[in-house]
């Protein structure tokens, strides 16, 4: 089992940064692929980043890619995600998730978060 609370969300001005994070508990929080997922509304929900168990390895999407980036402290229990530049499209809920294996779509996940809003204003 693996519980995710997501915190850091907000409304934000374009070009503007923000600072998601993550807090699991449970055990074994270092053995899961953790991942960062948004959905806007009326839209599916899609990849952001990923981050592998160890943290050494990192995907993004590519809408992302310069603008933000994944991290985890495995010793804390924390999932980051920074945001830089945002954009009005960058609106959305933000979802923390993870599960044992490494995702290849998003309903892969097993464990996730309540999600955060982030708005960003034009």
């Amino acid at each position: 089992q693996l519980q995710l609370v997501e915190s850091g969300g907000g409304l934000v001005q374009a070009g503007g940064s923000l600072r998601l994070s993550c807090a699991a508990s449970g055990p074994n929080f270092s053995g899961f692929h953790m991942g960062w997922l948004r959905q806007a509304p009326d839209k599916e929900r899609e990849f952001v980043a990923r981050i592998s168990y160890s943290g050494g390895g990192t995907y993004y999407a590519d809408f992302v890619k310069g603008r933000f980036t994944i991290s985890r402290d495995n010793a804390k229990n924390m999932l980051y995600l920074d945001m830089n530049s945002l954009k009005p499209d960058d609106t959305g809920v933000y979802y923390c998730a993870g599960d044992y294996v490494i995702p290849t779509k998003p309903s892969d996940y097993s464990y996730w978060g309540q999600g955060t809003q982030v708005t960003v204003s034009v």
